[in-house]
Formats: structure tokens, sequence, C-alpha cells
């Protein structure tokens, strides 16, 4: 596999620190991506590679993950609101696209919630619309069934690089896609010294995080505010590989989100994780993004070079 575009690393001022950022280069409306719950970054190495070498990509390790692990707390959605909207700061744009896939698809939603103005339409990947669980369920039980074993694996110690990279492997959503990319998106998460190697994810910030996408009433009612707009795309497969996505046409249906304000897309035959890295799937998520920008740079001028 090529290189593929060029990237450089920035560490962006927020509260108590500074937040990692990997920047692709580019012209015009920029695009800032927001990794899962356990991911990192370079999650969306493959979707930078599929907006083409013209599009500018910001894509910050979320707080508690990756390079900005040390980053404290308090944790929780707003927080990365707050982080994304200083990172907007620093860039010096007016608007952006907001592109968020699983958590960071409700990060994305909250904050255009929020601030409508600097970011009109986002784009959520399977994620961003809520369902609330029954009352009193555990949030870590809850997070071990739906996340499992990314959950599992913040608890693990592994020999070297070689088995963290095995573990990955064999998840059944990603056997099927591993790549030069994912092995490079798994190595970003990686921290300690041989043989007490382990995940970067901060354990309660996953917990903070995990809370507030299942619990929080401003988290769950974001994309049915009236100046919300948003593109979501769902993967028809689940977290697992599993037939049934996390949504589905009918959970989508019942939610009853407004037509003129989200637009609602089916990505066939990704999964929840394969979505992010398919040829296929990664098309449907740069077009999704290149109408966003095309709305964004309809809403005034932005600096040309980013």
């Amino acid at each position: 596999m090529s290189a593929g575009r060029p990237r450089r690393e920035l560490a962006v001022p927020v509260r108590d620190g500074r937040l990692a950022v990997t920047h692709w280069p580019g012209e015009g409306v920029p695009v800032l991506a927001l990794h899962g719950i356990t991911a990192n970054a370079l999650a969306f190495a493959d979707v930078a590679e599929a907006l083409g070498p013209d599009v500018p990509v910001y894509a910050p390790d979320l707080r508690g993950r990756a390079g900005s692990a040390h980053l404290p707390g308090p944790y929780g959605l707003a927080a990365h609101v707050a982080d994304v909207r200083a990172l907007l700061h620093h860039l010096g744009h007016a608007r952006v696209v907001l592109l968020g896939h699983s958590m960071g698809a409700f990060v994305a939603a909250l904050a255009a919630a929020r601030h409508p103005e600097p970011f009109p339409h986002v784009v959520l990947v399977d994620g961003g619309l809520g369902f609330p669980p029954p009352g009193g369920t555990d949030v870590d039980a809850l997070l071990e069934a739906v996340i499992g074993p990314a959950m599992r694996r913040l608890r693990m110690t592994f020999p070297d690089r070689d088995a963290y990279r095995a573990f990955f492997r064999s998840h059944p959503a990603l056997a099927a896609h591993w790549s030069d990319r994912v092995r490079a998106h798994v190595d970003r998460d990686l921290v300690g010294t041989p043989p007490d190697l382990r995940s970067s994810c901060v354990l309660d910030a996953v917990r903070a995080d995990g809370a507030d996408v299942l619990h929080d009433p401003e988290v769950l009612a974001a994309l049915h505010r009236p100046r919300t707009r948003a593109t979501l795309l769902w993967a028809e497969r689940g977290l697992q590989d599993e037939p049934r996505g996390l949504y589905d046409a009918e959970r989508v249906a019942a939610a009853a989100l407004d037509p003129q304000r989200v637009d609602v897309r089916r990505v066939p035959g990704a999964n929840h994780y394969s979505v992010l890295l398919t040829p296929a799937a990664t098309t449907a998520v740069a077009a999704a993004v290149h109408r966003a920008r095309t709305t964004c740079a309809s809403k005034g001028h932005e600096p040309q070079k980013t």
C-alpha cells in the first residue's frame, strides 16, 4: 500500500493542556473528524484518502485517548465539544464540517445543537442518534455488551506490539479489512513498555463518555433540535459484523427525524468499523462530507489554505 496523503501532527491549546491533532493539509472549508469511544485520529486515514488531496482534515485524539490521554477530566461529551471549539478557534475558521463516527457522532450532534453557526451541517457515521436504555442499566455492563472486545482490552496488558495487533486482527468486524492504515491506528493506541503494553484509553473517560451517550437528555435530543442539520449514514451490519447493525430502517423511522433537517442514508455491506475502511463505504462518507462542505462554503467566505 502506498504511503497515502502526507500528514502532520499538531498540538492545539485546550483546557489544561494541548490536544493532539492529525492534519491532512488542503484548501477551503476544513473537516474536523471525531473518532469513536476507544479509537484515535488515525481511524479516519482511509476517509482522508477518499476525500481527495485538496480537502483539509483535522482529526484530534479526543481527550483521554492516544496523544491526548494526558488531558485531565472532567470528561464527557461536553468536554469534547469545548475541545472542538478550541480547535476551531485555533484554526481561525468561521465554520467547519464536523464528521463524527460512533461516539464522535454524538459529540458532533451535540456541538451542532449547541452551536449551529460554526457547525451548520454535520456528518454522522453510525452514531449520533440515541435510544435511551431501560432505567437502572449499568453503564459498564452496557458498554461491555455493545462494544465488547474494545471495552475489554482497556483492562488488558500485552507482551509486545504483535500481540496487540493480533488482538485486533481477530476481531470479526476487522479481520477482513486489515491494512497498513488499520495497523497504524492500532499502534497509535499502544502505550507502556514490553511486556506491559496497554491501550492508551483512560477508562474514566470512556465511562463518562459512554454514560452521556446512553443517558444524557441533551445528547439524546441533539439530533431533534430545530437548528441541527445533519447527514446520518448508518452501517448495515453491526459491531461484531453481525447482520443487524446499531441502526436499521425500523429504528431510524421510529426516531421520527425531520427529513428537512436530517438526511438519512444506509451504507450497504459495511459494519460499524468497516464503514471507515472499505472503498464503497468511504466513498459514501466522502460524498456526504463534500455536500456538507458546499453548505458551509455557501454561508460565507472561508480562508483558503489550511
